[in-house]
């Protein structure tokens, strides 16, 4: 069974920090088209960083915008794809598994909106 967990989807080949922060509302409306919407959300999510985007092959610095999600492997793979359909072609974005201790507060969200939704 896929199971639940934390995953990292990367969008790579921004061509400014400012470039990947106006990415992240298309991506929050994506997520979560109602903001006021009752819980649970469907994907616990959140972005945590920015960095340098080691995988740019051109030779010109890029930035990665980096979203977390709480989800199934294979339900975070869909959110990349929706993902990818709202940042365009020229952008890639990369799903993996986020590492030990990042984005922790989803899984937390996931667990305390699910009993709230149980009750």
């Amino acid at each position: 069974m896929d199971e639940p967990g934390v995953y990292e989807i990367r969008i790579h080949g921004c061509v400014s920090v400012q470039e990947a922060l106006a990415l992240q509302e298309p991506v929050k409306r994506l997520l979560c088209p109602d903001p006021d919407h009752a819980p649970p959300c469907d994907v616990p999510w959140g972005f945590i960083s920015l960095g340098d985007d080691e995988q740019a092959d051109d030779g010109i610095e890029a930035t990665v915008l980096v979203l977390g999600v709480y989800a199934s492997g294979r339900r975070a793979a869909q959110v990349a794809d929706q993902v990818r359909g709202v940042v365009g072609e020229t952008r890639r974005v990369t799903v993996s598994a986020a590492a030990a201790g990042q984005f922790e507060e989803l899984a937390e969200q996931y667990r305390i909106e699910r009993a709230v939704r149980q009750s």
